[in-house]
């Protein structure tokens, strides 16, 4: 059965369902942020550096940073808060970000910082429960104080720049706050974004302060938009580091907005602001085909459900299948649903929730590729958590989260080849819609399962006080042979995971460059059902796909994938999403 989506409406409404498996899967299945068009892009080549980012002026300020001889580190810092600025719908200071990193003076060495927001320390697991038991409805739960999670970016930054940077910390602001001084053209995708969302940011005073006119009629394509409060916060920030954020006025203000909302008060406070720390983690590697796949563990999920899908498809033909074949788009998807089984079931936060130390083994993923070796689609009965080996066992329940990461990521090569692969995020447009000291902030607390409990077993992404919530964000580098080969992700989000797990597989199967890749009409299968990118030759499955069993959506699948390619003559190749209005740029 072929369906065209139908937009926000239903999906929310079936998002608000208590307790149904279908609310999870209806509210994964809306993308984060609304389409705002295509436009084609064309590869960018370089010797030396390079940026890929999701909007021009942001690129062109890391790359500023690395002509004047800083590194990854450095230019992340001005990447970042130009972005934030700019689009501020999908990531910011407000927010939090996992990053990849590659440091060329090791040789081969791959690590990973996670800044992902933390639940105040007064969290419980009923966070978005109702008095009558039901969990809350996405939205409900969304703007106000109570979605707020301690933001991690800022930490994130400090933390990598004092360990690689090489520039003067506060002078890596000074783009982003001399942009929101003089002011900057409102985009046509911000400016399609904040007309999706007028009647949420009217109904909070200071987002229709800033997204609005003073007629009352929200920002359009082209309009100036000046930021005052956002170049003094990041000044502060450069001039005092990033206490200056965690602790004194900027923090005491962050705390008043979410404490002091007056429909939905959240519980975060001075004292969890001032404890947060990024964690610097290992990486999680799958080998595939002979390349070592590296990304983000939890509290991200990405880097295992990725490796999941492209272990459970490493035993099958797909570069002599080819991207034409049904079949092929047959096993990915259905390599998907068991991942996202998995997933479901078994990822959180690891520094609260044991975590099977098997979900990567190679004799459980085989037994579970079996499962695949079938003409048809996988009947929806076969698609449930594996047994994958422990070292110690915990009684695990699926949970429902609703979750609509609104999200950016970013790819840097500096001259001394350092890599940093980063995605960030406020998680829904506009976060929480609440806006401090000139910066949106986060609603990441709704990553977790809005339900904590089912059958007498604690769901394993429950809220807890200090947790990290789940996240499919899967910034990646891939290596072959020792080297870096390519370094890439997207925002989308929980459709994160099969976005970037089929530019990897056309990369690497289907031997495509970069831009063909990030190009390639999306086909993604979570749950059973298959959306297929509107208004591009995925439509052409859909008939196929149903004669195989499935039903078929089609609708706007909306990601943002950039990514660089390390050519071996040593130049790179950057490549930016035509759903978005990122570029790469380098020299």
């Amino acid at each position: 059965m072929k369906t065209r989506l139908a937009g926000y409406v239903l999906a929310l409404a079936m998002a608000a369902a208590p307790g149904a498996a279908i609310a999870q899967q209806a509210a994964d299945a809306v993308a984060p942020e609304i389409a705002s068009g295509t436009k084609a892009r064309a590869a960018a080549a370089a010797e030396r550096r390079m940026v890929a980012a999701a909007n021009p002026l942001a690129a062109e300020a890391g790359l500023a940073v690395l002509r004047a001889g800083g590194t990854a580190a450095d230019a992340l810092v001005a990447v970042q808060t130009v972005l934030g600025l700019v689009e501020p719908q999908s990531s910011g200071i407000g927010g939090g970000a996992f990053l990849v990193w590659y440091d060329a003076a090791s040789g081969t060495a791959v690590t990973t910082f996670d800044g992902r927001e933390t639940a105040p320390e007064a969290a419980t697991e009923t966070l978005f429960v109702k008095p009558d038991g039901a969990p809350m409805g996405f939205f409900e739960a969304v703007v106000g104080g109570r979605s707020v999670g301690v933001p991690g970016v800022v930490r994130l930054m400090e933390t990598v720049h004092d360990r690689y940077g090489r520039k003067d910390w506060a002078g890596l602001f000074e783009p982003a706050a001399a942009l929101a001084e003089q002011g900057f053209a409102v985009s046509p995708r911000l400016a399609a974004l904040i007309a999706n969302d007028a009647d949420r940011l009217a109904g909070q005073a200071s987002t229709r302060a800033y997204f609005f006119h003073d007629d009352g009629t929200p920002l359009q394509e082209g309009d100036r938009l000046a930021n005052p409060a956002y170049a003094r916060t990041l000044r502060r920030i450069g001039r005092e580091g990033a206490d200056a954020f965690y602790e004194g006025a900027i923090a005491a203000a962050i705390v008043a907005a979410v404490t002091g909302h007056d429909d939905n008060p959240g519980a975060l406070s001075r004292a969890d602001l001032a404890a947060y720390r990024a964690r610097e983690r290992a990486p999680v590697c799958i080998s595939y085909r002979g390349h070592d796949v590296c990304g983000m563990g939890p509290p991200s999920s990405g880097a295992l459900a990725v490796g999941q899908i492209l272990g459970l498809l490493e035993g099958f033909n797909l570069p002599a299948l080819g991207p034409e074949a049904p079949e092929s788009w047959r096993l990915i998807g259905d390599a998907t649903r068991l991942a996202f089984a998995d997933r479901g079931r078994y990822v959180a936060d690891s520094d609260f929730t044991r975590i099977p130390e098997g979900l990567l083994d190679r004799a459980y993923l085989a037994a579970r590729a079996a499962l695949l070796r079938r003409p048809t689609a996988l009947p929806a009965s076969d698609v449930a958590p594996g047994e994958p080996p422990w070292k110690k066992a915990a009684l695990r329940r699926d949970g429902i989260t609703l979750e609509r990461q609104s999200t950016s990521h970013f790819v840097i090569v500096d001259d001394d080849g350092n890599i940093a692969s980063m995605t960030s995020s406020i998680e829904n447009a506009f976060g929480a819609r609440l806006m401090v000291e000139g910066f949106l902030l986060n609603n990441q607390l709704t990553d977790f399962s809005f339900v904590p409990q089912r059958d007498g077993a604690a769901v394993a992404n429950r809220p807890q006080g200090g947790k990290r919530p789940r996240s499919s964000m899967s910034p990646t580098i891939v290596l072959h042979d020792g080297k870096p080969l390519y370094a890439l992700g997207s925002p989308g989000g929980s459709n994160i995971i099969p976005y970037v797990a089929k530019t990897l597989i056309a990369l690497i199967d289907w031997e495509m460059d970069m831009q063909e890749a990030v190009a390639l009409p999306h086909l993604t299968n979570r749950f059973g059902t298959f959306q297929l990118e509107a208004g591009t030759a995925a439509e052409d499955f859909a008939a196929p796909l149903e004669a195989l069993g499935y039903t078929v959506e089609i609708g706007a699948l909306n990601s943002g994938l950039h990514g660089i390619t390390f050519n071996e003559d040593g130049t790179l190749a950057g490549s930016a999403d035509p759903r978005r209005e990122g570029v790469a740029v380098g020299d």
